[in-house]
Parts: C-alpha cells; sequence; structure tokens
C-alpha cells in the first residue's frame, strides 16, 4: 500500500477574494464619502463686524400685482426709473439689477422692463424668488 503524500505548504495565495473584497470596500467608501462631509453638524462662531462692502452697485427693482415700479423698495413711476436707470449705467455699466415681480404680473410687463434696463446699458440683471 502506498501511502498518500502529504500536501506541503501552499506555495500561491488566491488572491481573487482578497481584490473582490478590496473592491467592495473602495465603492462604499467612494459612495459615503461626499455624505460625510455634507453632513457635518457645524456651529459656525458669529462675528461682530461690518458687512464687507459690495464691490458692485446693484439697483433693486420691484413690479407688484397692480403694475407699480419700485426702486430699491420706494415707488417709482416709469419715467423716472428709466432716467434713474440710464443715469447708474453711465456711472458704471456693471451695476448689477435685482429684479423682483409679482407672481400675477404679465410676462409682457417683466420684459417690458428688462428692455428697458437692456436699453439703458445695464445687463446684469438677476432675478428675485422666494423658496417653495
Amino acid at each position: 500500500m502506498e501511502r498518500s503524500r502529504r500536501a506541503g505548504p501552499m506555495s500561491d495565495i488566491n488572491m481573487t477574494p482578497l481584490i473582490d473584497v478590496m473592491l467592495v470596500l473602495l465603492v462604499i467608501f467612494i459612495l459615503t464619502a461626499p455624505l460625510m462631509t455634507s453632513s457635518l453638524p457645524l456651529h459656525l462662531p458669529k462675528a461682530d463686524g461690518a458687512p464687507t462692502p459690495s464691490a458692485r452697485e446693484s439697483l433693486g427693482i420691484g413690479l407688484d400685482a397692480q403694475g407699480r415700479l419700485f426702486l430699491n423698495e420706494q415707488p417709482v413711476e416709469r419715467s423716472a426709473l428709466e432716467e434713474r436707470v440710464r443715469h447708474a449705467a453711465q456711472r458704471n455699466p456693471d451695476t448689477e439689477v435685482r429684479l423682483q415681480a409679482d407672481e400675477k404680473v404679465p410676462y409682457g410687463q417683466v420684459a417690458e422692463l428688462i428692455a428697458l434696463l437692456q436699453q439703458a446699458g445695464l445687463t446684469r440683471i438677476g432675478f428675485i424668488t422666494t423658496h417653495k
């Protein structure tokens, strides 16, 4: 009778399961890393100081549901608005305009107001809305 040979120590290790586990861990890390940075509960310190002055001039223009115009929250007639906008554009063509119109205002009136601003030379127009 011949004795079966004892198997000697394995000379090489099967790397496939190790690579599979490492790839799964890598995928989990890649998916969870962005979530960890955005969910940090930070309590930022409050500073007493003057707000930093804006480098650009800005105009706030409002249009309510009745079609009344407002410039920096003050009622204004259309002709006075045209003059003030033209003057602001001559002083600084980079003046920003914050346009705030009531949701009931017809789009045509908003488009006319935008055209007035562009004809005066102001092209940096932003729309102010509220979050739902």
